[in-house]
């Protein structure tokens, strides 16, 4: 009970943020009335004419104001799978194409990192002989690769798949292989008393106690991804959530932009949700 109360004040806390937020904005972005210094007869009369008269003006703000934004936000999502040519699809299309981008490469980083954790976790050998690659390789941003993805594949599309690979691989492959290798001891000392086989003990013993610590891994990936994947669109332009947020700006259109950046948000939210879910099934208790 305790415990539901914490996440219902929770919540409302964070409804009177975003109130709170909001008002902010409202308040920042409202036109301002400024009196203008008075003129001529013959200047105020051609300002008149001009619709410029009246000695008051309005300024406003550059920002867009939350109305301009509730109209994007309604224009946006009321018809989000149009598709009128290349430069102008709806949200939704953009989304699955970024969506579709980072899950194959999310999907090829486990064929690799998972085995490979498997390997260098159980073989204190193979961890020592492939660990410095491992580090040399980690670091590097992996829009570092894009040129190279670029000249060798010559395919925009297959190189932003590429370099989410590139970036999801390393947390999954460390995580794997730091929770193969502190599967505690007691368990695979039972297997070794029942002679269980080694596939079998991968599979049945140390996959289900490492389970959580991939799934660490996993999630962190999945965010990365994300992140990447934006940046990568921007650069190869064509489709996808990163190309749309470019191209807004390029129309010079902000409240789009910043449209994109709550859509953007809201994915990764879910993901990161989705994920988070799949962690807690796997988890055990000690």
């Amino acid at each position: 009970m305790n415990k539901l109360s914490i996440k219902v004040r929770g919540a409302i806390l964070s409804v009177a943020i975003l109130v709170f937020a909001l008002l902010l904005w409202h308040i920042a972005t409202a036109p301002k009335v400024v009196s203008t210094p008075a003129v001529s007869t013959g200047n105020s009369e051609y300002q008149a004419l001009m619709g410029q008269g009246g000695g008051v003006s309005v300024e406003k703000s550059g920002f867009p104001t939350l109305t301009q934004m509730g109209e994007t936000f309604y224009k946006q999502l009321s018809s989000p799978f149009y598709d009128n040519g290349p430069n102008d699809k709806g949200i939704g299309i953009q989304l699955a194409y970024s969506l579709a981008r980072v899950g194959l490469g999310f999907l090829l980083a486990m064929l690799v990192a998972i085995p490979f954790g498997f390997l260098i976790g159980m073989s204190p050998l193979a961890y020592e002989a492939f660990n410095p690659f491992i580090q040399i390789l980690k670091p590097i941003s992996p829009l570092a690769w894009m040129p190279i993805a670029l000249y060798t594949i010559k395919d925009s599309s297959i190189s932003g798949i590429f370099v989410i690979f590139i970036c999801s691989v390393w947390p999954m492959l460390l995580n794997t292989a730091f929770g193969v290798a502190n599967v505690r001891k007691e368990l695979l000392n039972v297997t070794k008393t029942l002679e269980v086989s080694p596939f079998r003990k991968a599979f049945l013993v140390i996959l289900p106690a490492a389970a959580p610590t991939i799934l660490t891994g996993m999630r962190i990936s999945m965010g990365i991804a994300w992140l990447v994947i934006v940046a990568a669109e921007m650069l190869v332009g064509g489709t996808g959530i990163g190309y749309f947020l470019w191209n807004e700006w390029n129309n010079l259109s902000i409240s789009s932009v910043i449209f994109a950046i709550v859509m953007i948000g809201l994915v990764g939210m879910i993901l990161d949700m989705a994920f988070a879910r799949l962690q807690k099934a796997v988890s055990y208790a000690e």
